[in-house]
């Protein structure tokens, strides 16, 4: 009988924006415990899927975290030399990402760095950067959600704008969803209305087009969301819990996969799959294409 192979053992590296650090597993490298990013999650990072031994949409990525630093007044992250080149070496190391029909997710992380106690912020910041290289499978199954009782996304906030360390609000309300007998949960907007899910942008298929919540919300501006809206086939609109009751379809959507939603609560949504434009994975799948060409 053919066994399923287990998947490789994740791989990680730390050290400083110009590459200069230490490879090992992600149990055994350290963070010092003066790390802003460790004790105030003050710091970003970036999920990026690997297949065929590249990073997709690598190039928005780091455009984001570019942008995210430069909002939240960080140094600048490393740039796309620095993290291609890490990339191939954690690759060829780990395997990760590079067999057919094999996939990873690079989580790269960015940190003020260390300092003394407080918030204030040192003149003289050496900022820390790491990654970890995981295998994984892109996830376009079902789920039912919940909408968090407690937990928001805050429509004015600079971090709402930005992929940060700060994921406390999002934990708990995939706790509540899970003593609820759910997957997950949607975040309500502090302006009103449905904002996203924890970690992923919220499509909800109205009428005859896809629709997904304004950044003005306080959603995630995500690559997948930016890519969709792009190409003209998402358009921005206030999204409501009686939108999603009445939608023909509902998504989740984010680097690493499509999942639609299947239940709000014990109320089942509409079926997924028998609109045009309504197969999640090959909905995900062409958002990684190439732009084609004019003329």
């Amino acid at each position: 009988m053919n066994r399923p192979q287990p998947m490789a053992a994740a791989i990680a590296w730390l050290g400083d924006r110009s590459g200069h650090g230490c490879w090992g597993s992600p149990a055994d490298l350290a963070i010092p415990l003066d790390d802003r990013g460790l004790l105030l999650a003050d710091g970003l990072f970036e999920t990026v899927l690997v297949e065929a031994g590249r990073a997709w949409l690598l190039a928005e990525h780091l455009e984001r975290w570019q942008g995210s630093a430069a909002l939240l007044g960080l140094p600048p992250p490393p740039g796309a030399a620095t993290v291609e080149s890490l990339l191939g070496a954690a690759t060829a190391r780990s395997g990760i990402g590079t067999a057919l029909g094999s996939s990873g997710a690079l989580r790269l992380n960015w940190s003020r760095g260390s300092t003394s106690r407080g918030i204030d912020l040192a003149d003289n910041d050496e900022p820390r950067f790491w990654l970890q290289l995981s295998a994984i499978e892109p996830c376009f199954a079902p789920l039912r959600v919940i909408v968090s009782p407690t937990e928001t996304r805050s429509a004015t906030s600079l971090l709402s704008r930005c992929k940060s360390f700060a994921y406390g609000a999002s934990i708990q309300a995939r706790r509540q969803a899970r003593a609820a007998g759910a997957d997950d949960a949607l975040l309500p907007s502090s302006a009103g209305g449905i904002c996203c899910g924890t970690t992923a942008n919220l499509l909800v298929w109205r009428g005859d087009s896809w629709i997904t919540p304004p950044l003005s919300s306080g959603c995630l501006p995500g690559v997948m969301r930016r890519r969709a809206l792009e190409r003209g086939l998402v358009a921005e609109a206030l999204i409501g819990e009686q939108d999603l009751l009445g939608a023909g379809a509902a998504w989740l959507i984010n680097s690493l996969g499509c999942r639609p939603i299947s239940h709000l609560g014990a109320v089942p949504l509409a079926s997924c799959g028998q609109q045009p434009g309504q197969q999640p994975e090959r909905f995900w799948r062409q958002l990684l294409l190439p732009d084609r060409p004019c003329g």
